[in-house]
Order: structure tokens, then C-alpha cells, then sequence
């Protein structure tokens, strides 16, 4: 097993990884939110989620996050009325993203603050060590 703040550092930037590939995937939906098909009935954009799983990390010795995988919503796909558009239907209607832009900005400030977390984590772990140095150190 390695040394504690290798173990927290790793922790640490294994969940600030993991929400970093989160926030992008956000960003992904929120760019694309109004990116319908280019002819009648083509589908739009589809959201994209993140999936994290727990693997086990031998060098540290601990389970650690990470993203397993990006997968489809299978949300469906709004319909707007919208006769102009060049992916309009025989009706009008123009099948638009499946990206509520409220959960985006949900997910967004809960990735930020887990990132924030894990941020926070490895400044105090070197916080402690540098301390334990210190004291360490004024014992001689």
C-alpha cells in the first residue's frame, strides 16, 4: 500500500477526472440543445449521460470513481411546430433534442461541486503533511 497522501492525491484526481469528463459531456448537451436533423424526420441530437463505476486501484489500495461509460437518453425527443424549419415534417413539427437545459445546469453545479470537493481534499491532505513536516522538523 502506498503512503497516505499518494492514496488521497490519487482519490482526489480520479473524482476530479471523473467530473471533469461529466462537465464536459454537459457542456456537450447544452451546446447541442437546439441541434435538430437536417431533413424532414431525421433525429436531432440525443443527450448524453455520464455513467461512473467504483474500480478497485491496487496501487493504492482503494476502490476509486470512474467514468465507465457515455450513454444515449432514451428521453424522448420533443416535438416544436415549426413549418419553416428544413426538418420539418409533412405536419410542421420538427423533432427537437431530448436536453432539458434545467437538469443540464443541475448536473453542471453538481459536478463543479464535487469537483470543487475533491479540490478541497487534496489541498488539505497536503495541508496535514506539511504540518506533520513541520512539527517534525521544530522536534530536532
Amino acid at each position: 500500500m502506498s503512503d497516505p497522501l499518494t492514496t488521497i492525491g490519487a482519490l482526489a484526481g480520479a473524482g476530479m477526472e471523473a467530473q471533469s469528463q461529466r462537465l464536459r459531456i454537459v457542456a456537450q448537451n447544452m451546446a447541442n440543445a437546439r441541434s435538430a436533423g437536417a431533413t424532414p424526420g431525421a433525429d436531432p441530437y440525443q443527450r448524453r449521460t455520464v455513467i461512473f463505476s467504483a474500480e478497485m486501484d491496487r496501487a493504492i489500495g482503494s476502490y476509486s470513481v470512474d467514468v465507465k461509460r457515455t450513454e444515449l437518453d432514451p428521453t424522448p425527443f420533443r416535438l416544436e411546430h415549426d413549418p419553416s424549419h428544413p426538418a420539418a415534417d409533412a405536419a410542421g413539427n420538427v423533432k427537437m433534442p431530448n436536453v432539458n437545459m434545467l437538469v443540464e445546469m443541475a448536473d453542471m453545479r453538481e459536478a463543479n461541486l464535487s469537483y470543487e470537493a475533491n479540490l478541497q481534499m487534496m489541498r488539505r491532505a497536503r495541508t496535514m503533511i506539511s504540518s506533520t513536516i513541520d512539527l517534525l522538523r521544530s522536534g530536532q
